[in-house]
């Protein structure tokens, strides 16, 4: 087996790593596939998909494959969730900004009429052209970890590799198990304690995704309230449940992506409810510090 390497690049606002029994040289290659999505997906880049969509003045955009991917299974989320998943929520996410110095709250009038362009019903997908109506804004920023995972992933495996732990922000890939024959262990990390550090539990993972949508990833707090990035469709806020982290096990982190933030807005019943209509298993940490899970999950528990 070839010897077991780490690389690591910041992309999506965050810093992803792979570790993997694979040569540095094609370890690096794959996480220069994180740049051309980037490229593709990010909202801020001009020459984006997602850009050019959000300022088509409402006219249909020629969008490449890997981008109508995306927004094909969002739709479909956004479907199955009731609209808790919605990937037109652009026109409010562009009111918060959650690295300024001096954070403060977007206007509540400004909050209101945003939402008055988060349909996402009114998103047009056919073949490679997409439109979407004047005003309105298109943000892939709560799928397009998951996509971008598997296909990094699939880079891999199509290049022989046979053990590898793909860490994208939150978004998890295990293939195979370690070099040593037992499967990969992914912390779940712990509400407010140090990243990548502090985890509240860890779950054994091979050849399958895991995916966790949490309060800690990225916020601000004023006034002595936590606002986190979690946003909620319906209200234009910060989701204000007794969800603390989500956490779901499946197949394809494309869809546990964007299922996983839509269970964080649902709460730990309805979310459960639609995890396993997508086939996957979840994990609820809960404020008061309560667990709701699916009982096969074999989750170790840190005191």
């Amino acid at each position: 087996m070839e010897k077991r390497n780490m690389v690591h690049g910041f992309y999506f606002d965050t810093i992803n790593y792979i570790d993997a029994c694979a040569p540095k040289e094609l370890l690096n290659e794959a996480m220069r596939l994180c740049d051309s999505y980037n490229r593709l997906l990010s909202k801020s880049i001009e020459t984006s998909d997602i850009w050019r969509i959000n300022h088509a003045e409402g006219k249909s955009v020629r969008v490449d494959p890997h981008t109508t991917a995306i927004l094909t299974a969002g739709a479909e989320i956004y479907r199955a969730s009731e609209g808790a998943f919605n990937m037109t929520i652009g026109a409010v996410s562009s009111l918060w900004n959650f690295k300024a110095e001096q954070p403060r709250l977007p206007e509540p009038e400004a909050v209101r009429e945003a939402l008055r362009h988060c349909d996402q019903s009114l998103l047009e997908i056919d073949g490679d052209s997409v439109r979407l109506p004047k005003g309105m804004q298109v943000d892939v920023g709560g799928i397009a970890k998951g996509y971008i995972a598997d296909r990094v992933g699939e880079f891999l495996r199509q290049n022989g590799v046979e053990s590898a732990m793909l860490n994208f922000g939150g978004n998890v890939i295990a293939i195979g198990p370690r070099p040593d024959g037992e499967p990969w262990m992914v912390g779940l990390q712990r509400p407010g304690g140090e990243i990548n550090r502090d985890f509240w539990a860890a779950v054994p993972v091979e050849d399958m995704t895991i995916v966790t949508s949490g309060t800690y990833e990225r916020g601000f707090t004023l006034n002595g309230k936590r606002y986190h990035h979690l946003l909620d469709p319906r209200t234009g806020y910060p989701v204000d449940n007794e969800v603390l982290t989500v956490t779901l096990l499946g197949d394809v982190s494309l869809l546990a992506d964007g299922v996983s933030t839509a269970c964080f807005v649902l709460g730990p019943e309805r979310g459960a409810r639609l995890a396993h209509a997508f086939g996957m298993r979840v994990i609820y940490l809960l404020k008061d510090g309560r667990i709701n899970m699916t009982p096969d999950i074999p989750l170790n528990i840190v005191r």
